[in-house]
């Protein structure tokens, strides 16, 4: 797999809890929770409830997406730029629709997905999230009956661990060793449930935000390609955050 860089497209996600309180899901989702939350969990350590509101967001089945960040490569000029996009709803079935809009503008043949842990979490969240929204996957998403090189899927984590399958290192990691410049400023991904549910205001000024925060990482993770093939860094000039 050696596809051109104006081939990729970048993405990541930003994930909540489905609710603002354990209270708030139904008796019938607690109890799914509860069995959930015993195998992840010491007794005497954390409650269910507790559990819920610092963990429930990475489950696809107790979370769900309020962002979905798009970026590509594009050469013009004798060099590469980078533009990228984060798509934002308090509506995930209208987030979801709007990324399919995106997305299938792209030839599924010839496009591949990159994230950083994107096949672990990013892709299978998304393509969970579809159909739980009722929603049609998208053919770069949908990987039932391919075959591993059939899938056009890059994950510069798993670039990165060279086949150790016991090594998880951390995007901002990989940045700082690298030097990249880093998406972590102001708010980094275990605050995104709480940046939503406790600043969001009537402005939408949260949401803003964590998609400003999820952009960057898209823009980490497309420098980190970079690297990981052997390439410079795009100059910051040439990346583009657009509307």
């Amino acid at each position: 797999m050696n596809p051109n860089l104006s081939q990729i497209l970048v993405i990541d996600i930003e994930t909540i809890r489905s609710t603002s309180t354990y209270d708030e899901l139904t008796e019938r989702m607690q109890k799914q929770w509860e069995k959930k939350a015993f195998n992840l969990r010491n007794l005497d350590e954390i409650t269910p409830d507790e559990m819920y509101m610092e963990r429930a967001g990475i489950y696809a089945e107790f979370g769900k997406v309020i962002v979905i960040a798009i970026g590509f490569y594009v050469y013009q000029h004798e060099e590469w730029h980078f533009r990228v996009r984060a798509i934002s709803s308090d509506d995930e079935k209208k987030l979801l629709e709007k990324f399919i809009e995106v997305i299938s503008k792209f030839n599924p043949k010839t496009t591949y997905l990159c994230g950083h842990n994107g096949k672990e979490f990013d892709f299978p969240y998304v393509s969970r999230r579809l159909l739980v929204n009722g929603l049609p996957l998208p053919e770069l998403l949908d990987t039932a009956a391919k075959k591993p090189w059939e899938v056009n899927h890059i994950d510069t984590m798993e670039l990165w661990k060279f086949g150790d399958r016991k090594n998880y290192t951390s995007l901002d990691l990989l940045a700082a060793l690298f030097e990249i410049p880093s998406s972590k400023s102001d708010i980094d991904g275990s605050q995104v449930s709480q940046v939503y549910y406790e600043e969001n205001d009537p402005t939408g000024v949260g949401l803003e935000r964590i998609a400003a925060y999820c952009a960057r990482d898209v823009v980490v993770t497309a420098q980190l390609l970079l690297k990981l093939k052997g390439q410079p860094l795009i100059n910051e000039k040439n990346i583009h955050i657009v509307e």
